[in-house]
């Protein structure tokens, strides 16, 4: 049996498992798909191969730590500097960042975008902003505080503290911290984000499951929203699709797992 996981803090939310073992479970793959908690992000490598493990998904706080953690980087994944799905190939351990492409599936129905702005710093707004470029989207980063912001300075990118950002209009601001997943605060100061929401046309928490304090907000300033099931759909087909190595197609994945979320 192969052994797949998802490494985060916290972890025991995720619904992960649900849609990874309702695909293997209905193409008769013998595959099993656990959490672990871990704390500590450098233990991940050696946690990984201590459960031996076909592969894994991360998430907050450890898509960084995860990156370093691999002996090959493909894709997209190398030029954000955050990897979310890890496959064993043969003791080697190779990163993929399936957040990006799967984000920017979420947001079609949005219809065209010029600019977005981006709540937090870490692995998922470096993955964001990354693909939000490529698709001709600029990127806004505003994060708490300046010690996070040295990667997008050094890209070419638009990033704010809370102390240096001015509020402009946005087409679209997304949640990508963890603020409202398992407590029940803001993302940034709640004059700031009124500012901001009254000049946004539309908005998008990365967290699933749950109607953050931000979702909130969002909805009494009667913008289209979504929250992260979407983007979560999209990465998990992908990640599916690496951990069986190619052999099923993405069309034949998406199906079974939207199905997990019924359940």
């Amino acid at each position: 049996m192969q052994l797949f996981t998802i490494f985060g803090d916290p972890v025991s939310h995720s619904r992960s498992p649900l849609m990874h073992n309702h695909v293997f479970k209905t193409l008769g793959i013998d595959a099993c798909y656990t959490r672990t908690h871990l704390g500590d992000g450098s233990k991940l490598r050696n946690v990984f191969f201590a459960k031996a493990l076909s592969g894994a998904n991360i998430t907050v706080p450890h898509k960084e730590a995860a990156f370093a953690a691999c002996d090959d980087i493909r894709g997209i994944a190398y030029e954000i500097g955050a990897v979310n799905t890890i496959i064993n190939e043969n003791g080697r351990l190779i990163g993929y960042n399936t957040d990006a492409d799967g984000f920017i599936a979420a947001i079609q129905s949005f219809g065209p975008l010029q600019n977005a702005l981006i709540i937090g710093a870490g692995g998922t707004a470096k993955a964001l902003a990354t693909v939000l470029r490529q698709n001709g989207i600029e990127p806004v980063i505003l994060n708490r505080s300046s010690n996070r912001l040295d990667y997008f300075h050094e890209n070419g990118y638009h990033a704010y503290s809370w102390e240096t950002f001015t509020p402009h209009s946005y087409d679209l601001i997304i949640n990508t911290t963890s603020a409202g997943l398992s407590d029940d605060l803001l993302p940034l100061d709640a004059s700031l984000l009124h500012q901001l929401l009254s000049r946004t046309r539309c908005a998008i928490d990365v967290i699933y499951g749950k109607e953050t304090p931000f979702l909130r907000e969002v909805k009494k300033a009667k913008l289209p929203f979504k929250d992260g099931s979407d983007m979560l759909l999209e990465q998990g087909v992908l990640a599916n699709y690496l951990f069986m190595h190619g052999t099923v197609s993405t069309d034949t994945i998406r199906p079974i797992m939207q199905q997990s979320f019924l359940y």
